[in-house]
């Protein structure tokens, strides 16, 4: 299993939809750009038919060092987390299916 990439976005853009590669790198940058702005804003993400970036705060907890077992508090933060849509699961089960 390989991991989809920026520079494959681009790619399958300007294949797929005849954009140069200038075009295609654009609308990759800036879709992530917005998306990570809302995100900085506290503010959701919902595509609709893909799904949802949320934000959740997390409470400071006792935590441990895994090399020695001393204990270290984890500070208090807030963590993006992301809910696949209902369409985007279903197409993920039939692959699942036919693989």
């Amino acid at each position: 299993m390989s991991a989809l990439t920026k520079a494959d976005m681009v790619n399958h853009l300007v294949i797929r939809m005849r954009l140069t590669r200038q075009q295609a790198r654009f609308l990759v940058v800036n879709f992530f750009d917005e998306i990570s702005k809302s995100l900085a804003d506290g503010k959701e993400v919902k595509l609709s038919g893909f799904g949802n970036f949320e934000l959740k705060d997390k409470k400071s907890r006792p935590g441990r060092n895994p090399k020695t077992g001393e204990e270290i508090p984890v500070q208090a933060r807030r963590v993006v987390t992301f809910k696949a849509g209902q369409k985007l699961r279903g197409r993920i089960d039939m692959e699942n299916k036919q693989h």
